[in-house]
């Protein structure tokens, strides 16, 4: 097989000005980064006249290291619209510099169904994440100046809890002293977060318009005073420069498919930290501009899907109108307890029994909306009679099953995949939600971690009671919470695969996030600074002779 690099390279890139015309945005409503990428100068309400379309979810069971392909299904799924004459797009995130050289790499789909300039969008894009780390990290200047400067506002340095970010994996800045040094500030303890994890990340994703983004940016608390009164972005006065700076990464961004297609990439949050999906902005804007929005969710169901319905959906009345779950036999084979190395060798017992991870992600979203789809990602290792064995369990759990193989076959190869998404769209089911956000902080995370995790018991650190504690005295609880912990298990303890039942979830830590409008619940060992690997991503890319990139994926 081709590398993604060679197969991007294959096929000449429309001008983007074609590309824009075949969702009828006109050349004076983009801004052209190139001949390949552009910003959309659009919004939703310049639209208002036009019916929104139907929105298409695309999940996946539990990450594995195998990959299970869920972006290359969602873009997979657009090329079968189209192919069926559907005027279609697909919406996906931003990729983040910190995977792109770390572990997963890039997040751009593969083989024969990718977005392009491939490189492009995996590296600097457009600039809308080194936006967001210069807005994020003007703000943690202005709190730092601001007890420089004698700290009218009384804040007490050990009690700031909002962190300074950059879009790589860099574990030794988990934890560092800043201001050491005469006239260098207040010396204190600080850490970094990776980009796509920051409060500005989730804030662009879910806001309105730029007078909104304004609006939130305010609400953000940067940490307590020394009598535990909360401070905001509108108590140091940085809201308008914050926003300056993101100005042009409020805008949508439009590449293509492979195929010549149109595809909006807008936001990047972290589904197993943030609440892992594309922008409101970018979403409402596609369902304008087409008439079906194929998006896509991080991590598995239990993350993303879950936090795409409980936060996404739910403060901008939006609903999906299908939800498709991805799988692969290898992953399946995985959660049945076979080795990485084996996974490619027919097992059909361990299949049956890593099936359970997938059943539980059905049931999961079937709670939530009951309109199922299970999108098998065919290898060229599956074999007829494990292809066979999961269709036939679907069809006893009453869902609707499909194959695609275009990964090596492009749009060709999700046609089936197309046509049972078009049948299940004409199906109407209502979205439900599993509380009220009235609930108390404790009901919202049991309810949670019972019905979606299925975890027995949930046990309260010391901190997490103190921060609970805080967040009271603020007032501010009537919001979705936002869970953060491991995406590879059901449980917040990474080797727990399958479907477990009955363990105990550790809340190490909660934290407001006011501009985001959710409150972040801390589960188990979850980093929000990555680390490399022992041999990341980086050590294979590199430019060779012809000045092209190679190793990156």
């Amino acid at each position: 097989m081709k590398s993604d690099i060679e197969i991007s390279k294959e096929k000449a890139l429309e001008d983007i000005k074609n590309i824009g015309r075949k969702l009828g945005i006109k050349e004076e409503d983009l801004e052209l980064y190139g001949n390949f990428k552009a910003k959309i100068n659009l919004s939703e309400n310049d639209l208002k006249d036009k019916p929104s379309g139907k929105l298409v979810l695309v999940t996946a069971i539990s990450p594995t290291p195998l990959g299970e392909g869920k972006t290359t299904m969602s873009i997979g799924i657009n090329e079968g619209l189209r192919k069926l004459g559907k005027n279609s797009v697909v919406i996906l995130r931003e990729p983040s510099l910190g995977p792109v050289f770390g572990i997963k790499g890039g997040a751009t789909g593969g083989g024969y169904s990718q977005v392009v300039p491939m490189e492009d969008i995996n590296l600097h894009f457009t600039g809308d994440l080194h936006a967001i780390t210069s807005c994020n990290n003007l703000l943690c200047a202005m709190i730092d100046n601001h007890l420089m400067q004698g700290n009218i506002l009384n804040i007490d340095p050990s009690k700031i809890t909002f962190k300074r970010v950059m879009d790589m994996n860099d574990r030794a800045l988990r934890e560092i002293t800043i201001g050491l040094g005469k006239g260098n500030g207040i010396e204190r303890n600080d850490s970094f977060q990776i980009t796509v994890a920051s409060e500005i990340m989730a804030i662009l994703c879910l806001a309105k318009d730029l007078k909104d983004l304004k609006n939130r940016f305010n609400q953000i608390l940067i940490g307590y005073t020394y009598d535990d009164k909360p401070i905001f972005v509108k108590d140091l006065g940085c809201s308008g420069a914050m926003t300056v700076l993101m100005k042009d990464a409020i805008k949508p961004n439009l590449v293509q498919t492979l195929e010549g297609n149109p595809a909006i990439i807008h936001g990047g949050p972290f589904a197993n930290i943030a609440h892992g999906c594309n922008s409101v902005i970018a979403t409402k804007l596609g369902l304008k501009l087409s008439d079906y929005v194929i998006t896509e969710a991080g991590f598995g169901s239990d993350l993303g899907a879950f936090k795409f319905l409980d936060i996404k959906c739910r403060e901008n009345n939006l609903k999906p109108d299908v939800i498709v779950v991805v799988a692969t036999i290898k992953a399946l084979k995985f959660n049945g307890n076979v080795l990485k190395e084996n996974v490619n060798m027919p097992n059909l017992e361990a299949l049956k029994i890593g099936i359970d991870n997938l059943k539980r992600h059905i049931e999961n979203m079937k709670k939530l909306m009951d309109n199922v789809i299970v999108c098998l990602n065919q290898y060229h290792s599956d074999t007829k009679e494990e292809i066979d064995y999961i269709k036939d369990f679907c069809n006893s759990l009453g869902v609707t099953f499909t194959v695609s193989t275009s990964f090596k076959d492009g749009g060709e190869g999700a046609i089936d995949a197309a046509k049972k998404i078009l049948e299940a769209c004409e199906i109407s089911k209502p979205l439900n939600m599993l509380y009220d956000k009235k609930d108390s902080l404790e009901t919202k995370i049991e309810n949670v971690c019972k019905e979606i995790f299925h975890a027995k018991e949930i046990i309260y650190s010391e901190k997490a009671k103190e921060s609970i504690d805080l967040i009271i005295s603020i007032g501010k609880l009537d919001l979705p919470i936002c869970i953060a912990k491991t995406p590879l298990s059901f449980s917040d303890n990474p080797d727990l695969l399958g479907a477990p039942e009955d363990f105990t979830v550790t809340v190490k830590d909660v934290t407001l996030s006011l501009g985001a409008g959710f409150i972040v619940v801390l589960m188990g060992n979850i980093m929000v600074m990555p680390g490399l690997s022992k041999e990341p991503s980086a050590l294979r890319i590199d430019i060779d002779e012809n000045n092209e990139i190679i190793g990156l994926s």
